[in-house]
């Protein structure tokens, strides 16, 4: 794992250099490309998403740059992804920056004339999974300026080209992106996060003004973006859940496709109590962008798929109180507000705690879902999927009263 220390400093002062870097080339703010950016595991079999990589790159016969950098096993990485983008008709190639590709040095490749000139003349670029930090620490020199083909990337973009990532791919599409967080969510929440450690310096492809996370849903990830988001003044979040993808076009309009969907987080008009010393947020926006449904970043105007319509009361059931003591738990939060949306109640409410192990095992969040004016809410009965947009979210400490239960 390449979590040095000596390597988070470098990308503490990465920032600077790369908006120096961009300054430096004269180029127009808004890159004329698209990003299609995958929640993590992506299947060889989601047609959807390949297929959009592929057009977006110019469609069949379109030179594909594949970057291993974040793997582990690189060459294997960077075969099954290019053998996965030619059998979509891409012409793939691999790009040979990768820490741990045997007999290269990731630095000396990145600087490399030839390369860099491969990858400025390709329709698109690939960025598998692993560790993101490799990216980054391969990508950007130690005194944080860009290597030769970081630029040729941007060139590559802001000409036109797509530049796609899954899982670690991903992560590094914001200004801002997960380093080395702890596996859980719960200690984030309950002590902040730690620049050069817990987060660091992204490659920024996506904007300034927009926070990404990945593998959202199925790990049940969604508060983990919430401090970092309030520490580092994004007021949007997206969170992509697994063999989905974001696909962001050159006007900022973003679409859903593959498997599921992804979380917004809008913190525009959110609010902190800064006399509670604990964790807290109020009147937050939370959305569920379903498959097929529309975004935009700079309006935030929601549009759902073809297929979805307006629910309406008569469609509700009638439920009890809606809750859940685990609301950090694997689709718990969008099973929740699915919940929520298919009722006639108002709000919903989840619990989050640690386990006994725990330092602090009293210590949680209670996380509250209400519906308000602004809220919209969208279904389709042949597949039984919904699309939610601008569920107001209230997060405040709580405490558990221990021993919880007794063996009498």
């Amino acid at each position: 794992m390449l979590k040095r220390w000596g390597l988070a400093l470098a990308l503490v002062l990465a920032g600077a250099g790369a908006s120096a870097a961009r300054a430096e080339t004269g180029a127009p703010d808004r890159p004329k490309g698209s990003l299609v950016i995958i929640g993590g595991g992506l299947r060889a079999n989601n047609v959807e998403v390949w297929q959009k990589i592929v057009e977006l790159a110019g469609g069949k016969g379109a030179r594909i740059a594949v970057f291993p950098t974040a793997a582990g096993t690189p060459a294997r990485e960077a075969q099954l992804t290019a053998d996965t983008l030619k059998r979509y008709g891409a012409q793939a190639f691999v790009v040979p920056v990768a820490p741990r590709l045997a007999g290269t040095d990731a630095l000396k490749a990145a600087d490399d004339p030839a390369t860099a000139k491969a990858v400025r003349e390709a329709g698109g670029a690939f960025f598998t999974g692993g560790d993101q930090a490799r990216i980054t620490g391969s990508l950007r020199r130690a005194d944080g300026s860009n290597t030769a083909v970081l630029d040729a990337l941007w060139a590559m973009y802001r000409r036109g080209g797509v530049i796609a990532g899954t899982s670690a791919g991903a992560a590094i599409m914001s200004s801002t992106m997960f380093y080395d967080p702890p596996p859980e969510v719960l200690p984030m929440l309950k002590h902040g996060i730690t620049d050069g450690k817990d987060v660091a310096p992204g490659l920024g492809f996506v904007g300034e003004d927009v926070f990404i996370d990945q593998h959202f849903l199925i790990r049940g990830r969604f508060a983990r973006m919430l401090p970092v988001m309030l520490a580092k003044g994004y007021t949007l979040g997206i969170g992509i859940d697994e063999n989905t993808a974001a696909v962001v076009g050159p006007t900022r309009d973003v679409t859903i496709i593959g498997y599921r969907g992804a979380l917004v987080l809008d913190l525009a008009g959110a609010t902190v109590d800064k006399a509670q010393p604990n964790f807290n947020v109020a009147n937050a926006r939370i959305s569920y962008l379903d498959s097929g449904d529309r975004f935009n970043l700079v309006s935030r105007a929601y549009s759902p798929g073809p297929d979805k319509e307006p629910l309406k009361n008569i469609d509700r059931e009638h439920r009890e109180s809606i809750f859940t003591t685990d609301i950090l738990g694997n689709t718990s939060v969008v099973n929740l507000l699915e919940k929520l949306t298919d009722s006639d109640q108002q709000r919903a409410v989840g619990i989050a705690f640690e386990g006994p192990g725990s330092k602090t095992p009293e210590r949680g969040f209670e996380f509250t879902f209400t519906r308000v004016p602004d809220t919209r809410e969208y279904a389709t009965n042949r597949e039984d999927a919904y699309s939610i947009y601008r569920i107001r979210m209230d997060v405040r400490p709580v405490k558990m009263h221990l021993p919880l239960y007794s063996a009498d």
